[in-house]
């Protein structure tokens, strides 16, 4: 493997982008290998880099599929059944907790 060239933080040349920039335009790397690399420096650990690809050679971003939003749909449903009373919560249940507020904290329903 070739090294890759290595940028300042905010000092890459143009045509390169993030993969976050890359989303932001509607792309995605699309297999291509990276082009360069940035670093910040940090004060007592090592540098945050990030990797750089090549605008060009992106490929637009693959639509959602009724079945990919079907799926996404049944996993966020999932995350929202308590695992104790097998109710809906309403909203996601924390992963620290592992069930629904009246599940983990039965004494407080009962001390209003």
């Amino acid at each position: 493997m070739a090294a890759v060239p290595v940028y300042r933080w905010r000092l890459a040349p143009d045509g390169l982008a993030t993969r976050r920039q890359l989303r932001a335009l509607g792309l995605r790397p699309g297999g291509q290998d990276v082009a360069a690399q940035i670093e910040q420096p940090r004060r007592r650990r090592g540098p945050l880099v990030a990797y750089l690809y090549a605008i060009d050679q992106a490929k637009p971003v693959r639509p959602m599929t009724p079945a990919k939003w079907a799926s996404l749909a049944k996993a966020n449903a999932a995350r929202r059944i308590c695992p104790e009373c097998r109710r809906d919560a309403g909203y996601v249940i924390p992963p620290s907790l592992g069930m629904c507020s009246p599940c983990a904290y039965p004494e407080e329903q009962h001390a209003a």
